[in-house]
């Protein structure tokens, strides 16, 4: 079990590294398409390097951001409110932790067997995106892999709460 933790928590990272990486590219594509449109403005339509399906990159650039991190994210992120847990032991934390992570467990199950529907209705549609015309079940596809990872990370972290703890720990 440790190994396979171990081993998923690398791949969760890399899928982090990757969200990152998009992030950036969102950037360059938005600074790209401000600066063509700012020089078009400036020159009165001489220069026209415009391109289409700007905002289309950034949209789901950004799901696929929000979803690559959200696998390595979930484990380490979570806001606590001490207000309620102060007085409760480390253990009875983690079981209180491993409960909740089962919520995710389920948001990342139900979110992948909808996106795997949705793969399977834009497959016989084929439905498209609006400029760059690409096929949509691609980004639904990817979605549902990122939402199934996110599914097995929250259960990792859950067994790892409620089965695993030794001491003031999760090991």
């Amino acid at each position: 079990m440790k190994a396979f933790s171990q081993l998923f928590d690398r791949f969760s990272h890399a899928m982090h590294v990757i969200s990152g990486m998009i992030l950036v590219s969102m950037m360059f594509v938005t600074l790209a398409d401000v600066l063509v449109r700012l020089l078009f403005k400036l020159t009165d339509g001489d220069i026209d390097l415009t391109f289409i399906g700007g905002v289309e990159l950034i949209k789901y650039g950004l799901l696929m951001m929000v979803l690559f991190a959200l696998p390595y994210s979930i484990g380490r992120s979570q806001v606590i409110v001490d207000l309620f847990t102060e007085n409760l032991s480390a253990r009875m934390k983690a079981i209180l932790e491993g409960i909740y992570m089962f919520g995710f467990v389920a948001l990342g199950g139900g979110m992948s067997y909808r996106f795997m529907h949705a793969v399977e209705q834009s497959q016989m549609t084929g439905e498209t995106t609006q400029d760059l015309l690409i096929p949509l079940y691609y980004f639904y596809a990817v979605s549902a892999f990122a939402t199934a990872v996110l599914c097995v990370a929250a259960l990792l972290i859950s067994l790892r709460c409620l089965f695993f703890w030794k001491g003031d720990k999760v090991s």
